[in-house]
């Protein structure tokens, strides 16, 4: 049975998956019920008392200047959604918008943001019901947070906009009905509490890191692979090499990889042959996928920090009767690590589209050009190197980083800006791009083994190559190939291919 999510407590990258793709069931942490009461308590305390608070009684950014009527404050909040949904461009997934969705809860929660429980609730029912806005992709700059993505996504909770629900999209007031749920009316600073926040780039970002250690275990198979198509050497994997210069990552990825290639008739085919040392792709793939590995992991903490964070504006201490104007809603924590993410991501494609075109190489190889069974007539596997190049290339203009650009907004008031939002969607990018460059070497690779018979190779990369075979034919002849490539991408995606390489040399990295 499927653990409920609790919001309010502490959240794991994995929760956010889990409530993102498998729907898994969300509660209310019962210990966040009294902070948020307490929270709520205060915000009402001072708008009876008439004072002046940002975002409680008066405008927003630059207009934050303008005093606001009391009989005004549900339409102040009603009136910052509707003015602030101004986004553009593809929708996002339903799985991102449910991690928002989640994420939004959980920071509200928290029980420093000053809104009603039934905000709250509200969004938890949405996410259990499978209600889910329309979210267009375009649009943040990553401060004051996410507003235009936020503003889309709070719409629904006052029944404007349109949301999907059962696979239907329809008035947001017509899903929420049909799932027995009712619109609300937001009240003093519940409106601003929704948006001002870094939801939409920290979902994305968790959805892309979960997804990107994912693929870096997937390229140690592949490399394994190709090392052993290749009759590279397993000297550089030695587990000295990695002692004397011991990160974390490097240390994981020679671990794989050895046991990956471990026992292999191939292998053992040219112990004493002459060559000395192997090209950098197949010598340095501990040094290169161990650092991913390790930027990968660093961008993981900053985000499970984010996902566990109060990121409102302005803050409600209820204990020290305090409400301070700050800059949590800032999202260059989360950009910088998304850059940084898009980097670790693209350098994975990088050194697997060497190694594919190392095997196509004849001159470097010592197998048949383009891996082609009769050259000439048949092209081979030619033209996979080139989209994997195509790809690659790609990566590296999607890799600059977003984050080293600003540009002021609201009058100058908000005069620096993350782009986080857009580094989180650019790594989204990177890494479907680099999914396909990883199984195209693992095409190759597969390939490529064939060639080696009747040698086999050792019972790691040959539990890799059953798995793809069992999908994807040796290509003796000339075909269309897209579906073999499918094929490919799915065993990445699924786990299967990890799964048949474990049951063979047990547990990966």
């Amino acid at each position: 049975m499927k653990r409920e999510i609790e919001v309010g407590g502490s959240l794991e990258i994995a929760d956010v998956v889990r409530v993102a793709r498998e729907r898994v069931a969300v509660r209310l942490n019962p210990a966040a019920e009294a902070r948020i009461a307490a929270s709520r308590a205060y915000v009402e305390k001072l708008v009876a008392s008439n004072q002046t608070v940002y975002g409680l009684t008066t405008g927003f950014g630059k207009l934050a200047n303008i005093r606001i009527a009391q009989q005004d404050l549900q339409a102040l909040q009603r009136n910052l959604l509707l003015s602030h949904a101004f986004g553009t461009g593809d929708l996002l997934s339903t799985e991102v918008v449910r991690a928002m969705l989640l994420l939004r809860a959980q920071s509200l929660a928290l029980g420093f943001s000053g809104v009603r429980q039934k905000v709250i609730d509200l969004l938890i029912a949405c996410l259990n019901q499978g209600v889910h806005p329309r979210v267009p992709s375009q649009g943040s700059v990553g401060a004051s947070g996410d507003l235009a993505p936020l503003a889309h996504m709070s719409l629904l909770l006052i029944g404007e906009g349109e949301a999907e629900y059962q696979g239907q999209w329809m008035d947001s007031r017509d899903a929420l009905r049909r799932a027995g749920l009712k619109p609300i009316v937001l009240e003093a600073k519940e409106g601003l509490a929704l948006i001002n926040g870094t939801q939409a780039m920290t979902g994305i970002g968790c959805l892309v890191v979960h997804d990107a250690r994912t693929l870096a275990t997937v390229a140690d198979i592949a490399g394994a692979m190709s090392l052993e198509a290749l009759k590279g050497t397993l000297r550089a994997f030695d587990p000295k090499v990695s002692q004397v210069r011991p990160h974390i990552g490097a240390i994981q990825v020679s671990d794989n990889v050895r046991r990956i290639g471990a026992n292999s008739p191939i292998h053992k085919s040219h112990a004493n042959c002459d060559k000395v040392q192997d090209p950098y792709s197949l010598r340095c793939i501990p040094q290169v996928h161990g650092a991913s590995r390790d930027a990968l992991k660093h961008v993981a903490e900053v985000l499970e920090r984010e996902i566990n964070s109060v990121t409102d504006n302005p803050l409600i201490f209820a204990n020290e009767k305090e409400v301070i104007s700050a800059g949590n809603f800032h999202g260059q924590p989360v950009a910088l690590a998304m850059d940084y993410a898009k980097l670790a991501i693209s350098e994975l494609a990088n050194i697997s589209e060497r190694r594919t075109a190392f095997m196509q190489d004849s001159s470097l190889s010592g197998l048949p050009p383009f891996l082609a069974q009769s050259g000439g007539l048949h092209s081979g596997l030619m033209i996979t190197q080139y989209t994997a190049a195509s790809l690659v290339s790609e990566n590296k203009v999607l890799a600059h980083p977003a984050s080293a650009d600003s540009i002021p907004t609201s009058a100058n008031q908000e005069d620096h800006v993350s782009m986080g939002t857009i580094a989180a969607r650019q790594a989204a990018m990177i890494l479907e791009n680099a999914k396909t460059v990883v199984a195209i070497e693992l095409l190759n690779a597969a390939q490529a083994l064939e060639f080696h018979k009747p040698l086999e190779p050792g019972p790691g990369v040959k539990a890799a190559w059953q798995t793809i075979r069992q999908k994807v034919n040796f290509a003796d002849t000339d075909r269309v190939m897209t579906g073999d490539l499918a094929a490919a991408r799915e065993l990445i995606g699924s786990g299967g291919l990890r799964e048949s390489v474990e049951k063979a040399v047990g547990n990966l990295h």
